[in-house]
């Protein structure tokens, strides 16, 4: 339980970082096989980059395994990064991954909780980096990460492309999937009810309007949550500038 993101934290966030752009493959029925990022390539839909969001910083672990042992339900996230178009497996591109633990707190910040009372800093729980294999691939075994006040429960990913192109984003839960398991599994069931959902949901919403959407297909191993996106990143460089301007415009209200 940690302050909402502001319009105000979201465009500074925005304004710091190089614009880019992302374009993934939905997970858009419950069919889907649990690993979206190894499913053929469809059409790659683009959207503009996600706020960074005021919760980020480098740990500098190369690590598969975030969890630190942190309590929850665990979770195998499976990525598949691509070039949108010709839908080749980009390698050797780092990835990190970022969230926010069962009770909604990130590691790594002060001032968290319902009374902003909960330091964390010196912790790098749920935060990791990896770099693509020969087909684009990552994983990470984490666990599902919990809701704060403002936000939809959802991971922060940045791809490097290079040593000055980044992309920003974040991605999503299914609501009833993230419904049944904060009322079933602990601790999420002592706060099993989030405040915002992906329909209520500010940022995923400016994606939504951008025609496309970024929720991960779900499955369940056991007791192992297992999910999975195939995410496409723009390197023309040709949509990137108009979708900043954009997202810029919708932060300020224009």
């Amino acid at each position: 339980m940690i302050k909402s993101l502001s319009r105000r934290q979201a465009l500074k966030s925005a304004l710091a970082a190089p614009v880019a752009t992302i374009a993934v493959e939905p997970a858009s029925a419950a069919s889907d096989t649990p690993a979206a990022a190894a499913q053929p390539p469809g059409q790659c839909i683009l959207l503009p980059q996600a706020v960074e969001g005021p919760f980020y910083f480098d740990p500098k672990l190369v690590r598969s395994d975030i969890s630190e042992g942190r309590p929850g339900a665990p979770l195998r996230l499976s990525l598949r990064v691509i070039e949108a178009g010709s839908c080749a497996p980009i390698s050797n591109a780092r990835v990190d991954v970022w969230h926010a633990d069962a009770t909604g707190v990130y590691s790594g910040y002060s001032g968290q909780g319902a009374s902003r009372d909960i330091s964390t800093k010196g912790q790098t729980y749920l935060r990791g980096t990896q770099t693509t294999d020969s087909d684009g691939r990552v994983a990470f075994t984490t666990v599902y990460p919990g809701w704060y006040p403002g936000r939809t429960p959802h991971i922060h990913i940045k791809v490097f492309l290079n040593e000055t192109s980044l992309v920003t984003g974040q991605i999503y839960f299914p609501d009833d999937f993230s419904a049944r398991i904060y009322a079933t599994r602990q601790p999420y069931n002592e706060r099993p009810k989030p405040d915002t959902t992906n329909a209520t949901d500010w940022i995923y919403g400016d994606g939504q309007r951008e025609g496309g959407g970024t929720v991960l297909a779900m499955s369940e191993d056991g007791d192992t949550i297992v999910a999975g996106l195939l995410i496409g990143v723009d390197k023309s460089g040709e949509t990137a500038a108009k979708a900043g301007r954009g997202f810029l415009r919708r932060l300020l209200g224009l």
